[in-house]
């Protein structure tokens, strides 16, 4: 089967005459006079009413994309959007000093938790380098590995702020 270029003039059996605006590994995308902007599989029924010959990328800008936003947040140290629980959305953190002549210190929920999540991604940056590292033996990765879990550990406290449990910190798991 020969792909269409971009601009090729099809009929299709469903959505009538269209023109090729894109294409990718899978699909053609093709703005019909009559419905508009709509991605059919390759081998859809359609009639060729005139077919451009130009040399067809078959990977679009949006799988380049995707490819890249998937590299950067498996490589890099910026955290992906964690939210929340909507039950502490604009609350605060209020930490009171046992001596009642000093004052209290109130910390937005939103901040506290912003620096929960960096400290998260962080770890989790620094068990990518630990595993992937060329210089510390297979012993000394499993050892540094258990300090980061005891880590996690020390941090499920703060698992009530999460909205999905995905993001919970997982510490060991009881035997």
């Amino acid at each position: 089967m020969q792909l269409l270029g971009i601009g090729s003039r099809i009929n299709h059996s469903e959505y009538g005459k269209g023109v090729v605006t894109n294409v990718t590994s899978k699909h053609y995308w093709v703005t019909f006079m009559e419905n508009g902007l709509e991605t059919i599989e390759l081998d859809s029924n359609f009639d060729v009413i005139e077919a451009v010959e130009d040399e067809v990328d078959t990977i679009s800008f949006s799988e380049v994309e995707q490819s890249l936003i998937s590299i950067l947040k498996r490589w890099s140290d910026t955290s992906s959007i964690t939210p929340i629980a909507d039950k502490w959305k604009g609350g605060s953190l209020v930490l009171k000093p046992g001596d009642a002549n000093l004052s209290d210190k109130e910390i937005p929920l939103d901040t506290f938790f912003h620096k929960i999540v960096m400290v998260r991604d962080r770890i989790r940056v620094m068990e990518q380098k630990i595993n992937s590292s060329n210089n510390l033996d297979d012993q000394e990765k499993v050892d540094l590995q258990q300090y980061i879990t005891r880590i996690y550990g020390s941090l499920t406290t703060f698992n009530v702020l999460f909205k999905n449990q995905s993001d919970n910190f997982v510490g060991e798991k009881s035997k």
